[in-house]
């Protein structure tokens, strides 16, 4: 498809817009910036940078005299550990001073912090910004310009991955960028690029195994749909590219039996608990009634927590298995990762992000649903924001993206006034827990009250989002879904489901994936 110069100086705004809101949220606090001797995030990545720049790979992740995995020992796989070691190494260049062997811990200089922040905005330039934009302008083959853009827009302008990102401090946009291109290669029909790009994901961050029922049930799904011969080939051909990835990525921990299970260990804490602070899930809701996490011991809990998430994921999967298609896929995405957000083991609210991102992929076919997914993903997060110092950038991303994203997309306009109504009640009460939270202090009996009520309040909501989700998968009519008059329903033709839109005109299959 090509496109005017118009197209790519808007598109270059666009990027160049998400860039500066980016920075102007790294010049505001991160996490743990000025309380000793804990810190937060922002010390255990420059922390990670200093052990894998200075010490031996077979010391990593295993305690010693120069490691003392209490303090911020790495917990991520091997792909994140190289890059912080890349990232170390320059460091060392720069200013030697910010890596130090122990002498740097707790480090929080200007130099430091401009240094660090500029790590991540990298990566936002290299891979995320760059796969955000590839996804849309080669799969809306059939959209408007000016529609690409939007779409472009609502993914790189999303605040809960900028704040997280580049105000929290982390590098999300590493893992989420792969998942993009992973994705945007399935759409091309490029499958045994989506597993190793898939791989190289979930090997940089194992949170990514959210996504790991649909990639695998699509995967093998399309390989059972095609001709034994052909089947079975692709089958091996996966099976060896995924097996290779792991195998050269983790070769430096595997000559060492104790050192491979180290890693392991510090990727799957089973002794942290069911979950930290007051996330958005459903044994921290259920909390209020009753204390799982007192009453049962953490291995016991974990097991029960992978139950319930494997019976839940289920009929997500199931249905993708047997109807391996694009739609299917891309909703099983969102579907999987929310409910391993809601009822997996040691759950961090950053996670919600693991859910937000696929749903941005179909903002085209569920605009209002999926604004409103993201809106409360961010309020989610609120307590968390306002510990780390970053009210105001939150408040300030959060109305310009509604501002933006409300008036390109017109996430309203195809739904009925019920829903709308439904909509803005739900925000509308979200912004006056908001301003409760920061305006009245908590009772003393309760110090956490208003995270508590947070959680629950965006807990019913992601229930909701799960079951809208899962209608749309299984191709249900859902009471609250907008009456798009591009998307209004399917027509099912075989195995294969094919999108109708208000003139009752059916989307071919083609040569080539296309989005739907």
């Amino acid at each position: 498809m090509a496109f005017s110069y118009v197209f790519y100086f808007q598109l270059l705004i666009i990027m160049l817009s998400a860039l500066t809101a980016r920075v102007c949220v790294s010049l505001w606090g991160h996490s743990g910036e000025g309380k000793p001797p804990v810190f937060g995030d922002f010390e255990a990545q420059r922390h990670w940078m200093e052990i894998t720049a200075n010490l031996p790979t077979e010391q990593w992740y295993t305690e010693s005299k120069d490691n003392r995995l209490q303090y911020w020992g790495l917990d991520y796989p091997p792909l994140t550990a190289y890059h912080m070691m890349i990232n170390g190494k320059i460091a060392q260049y720069v200013n030697s001073s910010m890596v130090a062997l122990k002498e740097s811990q707790g480090l929080e200089d200007p130099g430091l912090k401009f240094f660090m922040r500029m790590t991540v905005l990298a990566m936002d330039v290299l891979l995320f910004l760059p796969a955000a934009a590839a996804y849309f302008i080669m799969q809306q083959s059939e959209s408007e310009d000016n529609d690409i853009l939007t779409f472009i827009l609502v993914l790189v302008a999303y605040p809960g991955l900028i704040l997280i990102d580049h105000g929290h401090f982390q590098y999300n946009n590493v893992s989420l960028g792969l998942l993009v291109l992973a994705t945007l290669s399935i759409n091309e029909g490029n499958d045994f690029i989506a597993a190793f790009l898939f791989c190289c994901a979930v090997n940089y961050k194992q949170m990514e195994l959210y996504h790991s029922l649909p990639f695998f049930a699509y995967l093998l799904g399309s390989c059972i749909k095609a001709e034994v011969s052909k089947g079975v080939f692709k089958l091996v051909m996966l099976s060896l590219i995924v097996l290779g990835t792991f195998a050269t990525i983790w070769s430096p921990f595997l000559n060492h039996e104790e050192t491979s299970v180290a890693v392991v260990q510090r990727l799957f804490p089973i002794k942290r608990g069911l979950y930290e602070d007051k996330v958005a899930s459903f044994w921290c809701s259920i909390s209020v009634i009753v204390k799982f996490k007192d009453l049962i011991f953490p291995s016991d809990m974990a097991f029960i927590c992978l139950l319930v998430t494997s019976l839940l994921s289920l009929p997500s999967f199931l249905y993708l298995l047997k109807n391996p298609t694009l739609k299917s896929f891309h909703y099983a995405l969102i579907n999987s990762s929310l409910i391993f957000f809601m009822f997996s083991f040691h759950v961090h609210e950053k996670s919600i992000l693991l859910a937000t991102i696929p749903s941005c992929l179909v903002v085209k076919s569920d605009p209002l649903n999926v604004f409103w997914f993201l809106l409360i993903s961010v309020f989610s997060m609120l307590p968390l924001l306002i510990k780390d110092g970053l009210l105001i950038p939150t408040i300030a991303t959060v109305w310009l993206f509604w501002i933006t994203v409300s008036h390109f997309l017109r996430p309203t306009s195809t739904a009925s006034p019920d829903v709308q109504k439904i909509f803005e009640f739900s925000i509308m009460v979200a912004v006056c827990i908001a301003v409760a939270t920061v305006l009245i202090p908590p009772p003393q009996r309760y110090p956490d009250i208003f995270p508590l009520v947070i959680a629950i309040y965006s807990f019913l909501h992601f229930v909701y989002f799960a079951v809208n989700f899962h209608m749309r998968q299984f191709g249900i009519k859902f009471y609250f879904q907008d009456s798009s008059s591009t998307r209004v329903g399917f027509s099912k033709s075989d195995s294969s489901i094919s999108w109708v839109s208000s003139h009752e005109s059916v989307i071919k299959p083609k040569t080539k994936r296309v989005h739907y």
